[in-house]
């Protein structure tokens, strides 16, 4: 009889083992669904989003992956989405269709994203009556610091601003370029892992504004960034990967290279002299030496274009060693043996092109 009692309790240990190791399993799925793993390349995920304000579609089925460790732009004009979609990326906004991905994460699931996620509103507000310290303790505590580390992080998080004589300081008697700074290092307590901002430069002077984009610059790889300008020439400097937005709807994506054509054409502003042929020698010639151009052999396409003043050089990448810096110099000395006037050299059409180009349509 003993026997048999301890064969049935080994039986009974062994059942009970295999159901905790099935509860546990179940336990485990159940966690991952709740929690979902976090992708060690894509940090934002837009997908076929649509959102309507009446009958109007202010964002029109858009799909981005943003990649972890970038900083990325949203580019148009006025009315093209971007602010709705930087709000639906916050959290402000539900998207009416589709969905976005945060870290993994809707981005309304605020508990999961705590002190991940770091937003610079374009024109977020600082409490007039509170000194600076008090405001960014109170945000770090918000965001899920422990109290003990939080006046240490409010005080990095100052510093990396070049705002650490401000602590003292009200809110309120902040100049325009201090509060956004205060508020760039609210967006920046904690190392958060997404950093979301909102016209960051807008109204600050040259030397404030160049201050915050090396911050950013500094932020590169450590975190993933998503900047929201009109300012192209500083997304161009900055990011590097945009999309640009018109009316709703993605115009174009990629990479800063991709989308200035930076590593498929070259552009040679050649402008006209004030009277008389365009080139110093061969006497009387009007245009540049289009055929010694077109001769070279990474050269696909060459064109002049009259209007501008500009040399456009199209050239094949996927030959070896062939780039930018390989064609501009075949094209110069070209240029330079015909005694060419050359004003400038640009890889690409430049940012600012390119959005005109895509956005500049009935």
């Amino acid at each position: 009889m003993a026997a048999d009692g301890a064969e049935a309790s080994v039986a009974a240990g062994d059942e009970g083992s295999a159901e905790a190791r099935l509860a546990a399993k179940l336990d485990a799925k159940a966690a991952a669904k709740a929690k979902p793993v976090e992708s060690a390349e894509v940090a934002i995920r837009v997908q076929g989003v649509t959102k309507t304000f009446g009958l109007k579609n202010a964002v029109d089925d858009l799909s981005l992956v943003i990649h972890a460790g970038s900083v990325f732009g949203l580019i148009g004009p006025n009315g093209a989405g971007k602010t709705t979609t930087f709000s639906m990326m916050a959290g402000y906004l539900n998207p009416s269709s589709g969905s976005i991905d945060v870290l993994g994460f809707s981005p309304d699931r605020v508990e999961d994203l705590r002190g991940k996620l770091g937003v610079l509103p374009q024109d977020a507000l600082l409490p007039a009556n509170d000194r600076v310290g008090e405001f960014l303790v109170d945000m770090a505590r918000l965001q899920g610091i422990a109290s003990k580390d939080a006046t240490r992080r409010a005080k990095d998080a100052l510093e990396e601003v070049d705002g650490q004589t401000w602590w003292g300081v009200r809110c309120g008697a902040l100049s325009h370029g201090m509060a956004k700074r205060v508020q760039l290092a609210q967006a920046l307590l904690g190392d958060p892992k997404v950093v979301l901002l909102d016209e960051p430069t807008a109204g600050l002077d040259p030397r404030i504004a160049y201050e915050v984009r090396q911050i950013i610059k500094g932020r590169k790889g450590r975190c993933t960034l998503v900047v929201s300008s009109h300012n192209l020439s500083e997304l161009e400097e900055v990011c590097d990967a945009a999309a640009i937005l018109d009316r709703g709807r993605l115009m174009a994506s990629g990479t800063m290279s991709e989308l200035t054509a930076a590593t498929e054409e070259v552009r040679f502003k050649v402008p006209p002299l004030p009277a008389g042929p365009i080139l110093g020698a061969p006497e009387g010639a009007a245009k540049p030496p289009m055929e010694a151009i077109r001769e070279l052999p990474m050269v696909t396409i060459a064109e002049y274009d009259d209007e501008r003043g500009e040399l456009i050089v199209h050239f094949d990448r996927s030959k070896p060693d062939v780039d930018a810096e390989l064609v501009i110099g075949a094209v110069l000395w070209i240029l330079v043996q015909q005694r060419v006037r050359i004003s400038g050299v640009t890889k690409g059409r430049g940012l600012e092109q390119r959005v005109m180009d895509l956005t500049d349509k009935p």
